[in-house]
């Protein structure tokens, strides 16, 4: 799905395709981040949804980082932001509120008397 359209070089930008790789390939350590949150949602200890939390930050960290460079301006020219940019934007933001309220059965402790 394109990130972003620029009109000088009539092509569109994806987080795996970027004129003569300038803007680097942020899809694959976006990828490599889902990767990891996917696998802590599954593991159900509390060790692993604190841990989740530090990925989703450092995920949506990295989506803001790629979302500026992907749609800032440069010499003039403005490139269009297309839906996979937004998409990438806002399922970071998504992953952290779920990372923020994990549900995880917690048990009591009965008091010995």
């Amino acid at each position: 799905m394109p990130w972003a359209y620029f009109p000088d070089l009539d092509k569109e930008f994806t987080g795996f395709f970027s004129q003569g790789n300038i803007y680097g390939r942020p899809g694959k350590v976006i990828v490599f981040i889902c990767g990891i949150e996917i696998i802590l949602f599954l593991i159900p200890k509390v060790w692993a949804k604190r841990a989740n939390i530090l990925v989703a930050a450092m995920g949506i960290a990295f989506s803001v980082k790629a979302f500026l460079l992907y749609s800032a301006c440069y010499r003039g020219i403005c490139p269009e932001r297309r839906a996979g940019l937004w998409l990438v934007l806002g399922m970071a933001m998504v992953v952290i509120i779920m990372a923020l309220l994990p549900d995880l059965p917690v048990k009591e402790e009965k008091p010995e008397a």
